[in-house]
């Protein structure tokens, strides 16, 4: 990709990354494949709904790039860094596995991490505590559909917007707020995974699945929310003193996340 803003690859003590939704045509992995590249770390929790199950039953949908991230991935275990899977609703055939190394790569329910600084972390994907999946699966699956085709009409909604003058704007997000706000008496998300957090004596927790990267402190406990790679392009790091950081990697590589993939150059 050309005309990208300059970045210099740096090095983490720790990566999380989540809901990358491989298997999807929202994935962007051409991104990731930019951030993998340029980052590196001793140790990269992925945090659930790496590729996207429900998605695959249904249609297949694997390109080169997909294929690329997970090489990328296993390259870098193979040079030394420690892997860490957390599955999440979406590849929730790994929880068939739990306990397991494939690869040198380590297949965990949950895990605590402890940061340079002796916080104890713990690091979910975070479904379990969403009422509408734990409740109402069908639900869910007909949200997915939903999701997916919002997530179309966006793109192109906002390349026209462009096109005429106008800023970016995120009829997903939009929905998803108000839907949070609709379902809210029902389960809040943030207060059951800090909740758990406490259960375990942790400090605070790291989580993926609602698509929605945050960093606050919740009753004491740090929630912290990593993103996703389908609309915001965004990672959790940890610097080699402790301190924790959400990247914006779109934002900070200027990436077009406007236009259709049909229009964004190779």
């Amino acid at each position: 990709m050309d005309g990208l803003a300059p970045f210099r690859p740096s090095r983490y003590r720790s990566i999380f990354i989540s809901d990358i939704h491989l298997g999807t045509r929202g994935c962007k992995a051409d991104y990731l494949l930019d951030f993998l590249k340029n980052t590196d770390c001793e140790t990269l929790y992925l945090v659930g709904d790496i590729f996207d199950g429900w998605r695959l039953k249904k249609n297949w949908y694997w390109p080169q790039a997909h294929n690329d991230v997970v090489q990328k991935l296993l390259r870098k275990v193979r040079k030394g860094m420690r892997l860490v899977y957390v599955p999440g609703n979406h590849d929730e055939v790994l929880r068939g596995y739990l306990g397991m190394h494939f690869g040198g790569v380590e297949v965990m329910k949950e895990v605590i991490h402890e940061t340079a600084d002796g916080r104890r972390m713990l690091v979910i994907h975070g479904d379990e505590f969403d009422g509408i999946v734990k409740y109402a699966r069908w639900l869910a699956l007909l949200g997915d559909w939903a999701y997916v085709t919002m997530l179309h009409v966006n793109t192109w909604f906002n390349f026209f917007r462009r096109k005429l003058g106008f800023g970016y704007w995120s009829l997903s997000a939009y929905l998803k707020h108000r839907v949070k706000n609709a379902v809210q008496f029902i389960c809040s998300f943030e207060d059951a995974v800090v909740a758990e957090a406490r259960r375990h004596g942790a400090d605070g927790v790291i989580c993926g699945h609602i698509h929605l990267a945050e960093m606050r402190m919740i009753d004491g406990i740090l929630y912290v929310n990593d993103g996703d790679w389908v609309e915001s392009c965004t990672a959790l790091v940890e610097h080699m003193d402790g301190r924790l950081e959400i990247l914006p990697w779109a934002e900070l590589r200027a990436f077009p996340m406007l236009e259709p993939a049909s229009v964004v150059a190779a």
